[in-house]
């Protein structure tokens, strides 16, 4: 299993069969690197069983990288794939981030595309992976990003919560493939969350026969009131709603939050 060194696994899992009962995700506190003004942190519910992997690394004296990816895949099997991204993430990333006259723009969409041919050579052919890669600029309080088929970001600040959607295809179906790289404002107090598509996907037995799924909805109306002071405390309580909302344990699969919160 991979674990990331510079993100620390955080795993629970629910055993009562009641609801009410369920106990909260107790968080541990991850290894991100430190950021002016900001912080970031990750939580994954249940054992990693998928291809949920996320980083972060310093790339810049002002700049921060960081990413959530989805290889498709149970872990058992994409290991090397998770480990070529990794590879991939940190050796294209430093490079091509660490100048201080970089088009930002510029450098995620080569980042991208290093990491969507990395990905298929590494598995030998077309390999779906998702993937929401985002770069922190200290400086000036402002991320570019792309996102390349995942779940939409959800930014928080005082405008109300944005979705920032797919930019381009997911990673690893078509090597000449590119994605947009746009950039927002982080304005102080401004939160971006991130959610794998097992937390989206997540099941509750509805008063009929089909399921009901937690959805974005509940992500974003969740996001809307949740009043909570550290990235990683935002991470579990919404991994904690998606819990008592199932009505019943939920099947071990790769549920994680990644939040980055500009607190200055």
């Amino acid at each position: 299993m991979l674990v990331s060194p510079l993100g620390a696994v955080v795993t629970a899992l629910f055993h009562s069969e009641e609801p009410e009962t369920l106990p909260p995700i107790e968080p541990v506190t991850g290894q991100f690197p430190a950021i002016s003004g900001a912080e970031i942190a990750a939580v994954t519910y249940g054992p990693r069983v998928a291809g949920d992997f996320y980083d972060s690394l310093r790339v810049g004296p002002e700049r921060v990288l960081f990413g959530l990816l989805d290889v498709a895949g149970r872990r058992e099997n994409n290991e090397h794939l998770l480990q070529a991204a990794q590879k991939l993430v940190r050796g294209a990333g430093q490079e091509l981030f660490s100048a201080s006259d970089i088009n930002e723009s510029d450098a995620m969409t080569a980042l991208c595309l290093r990491l969507n041919r990395g990905l298929m050579e590494a598995a030998g052919g077309v390999h779906p992976c998702p993937a929401f890669i985002a770069c922190y600029h200290e400086k000036f309080g402002t991320l570019c990003y792309t996102n390349a088929g995942h779940t939409p970001g959800l930014l928080r600040d005082a405008s109300g919560i944005t979705e920032l959607a797919s930019t381009g295809l997911p990673l690893g179906l078509f090597s000449h493939a590119t994605a947009d790289a746009p950039t927002v404002a982080m304005e102080k107090g401004a939160v971006l969350l991130l959610v794998s598509r097992g937390v989206v996907e997540g099941k509750c037995k509805g008063d009929k026969t089909e399921d009901v799924e937690f959805g974005l909805e509940r992500v974003k109306g969740h996001l809307r009131t949740d009043r909570s002071q550290t990235a990683q405390a935002l991470c579990a309580s919404i991994l904690n709603s998606v819990g008592e909302f199932t009505c019943e344990p939920l099947v071990p699969d790769d549920m994680t939050c990644l939040a980055f919160v500009r607190n200055a």
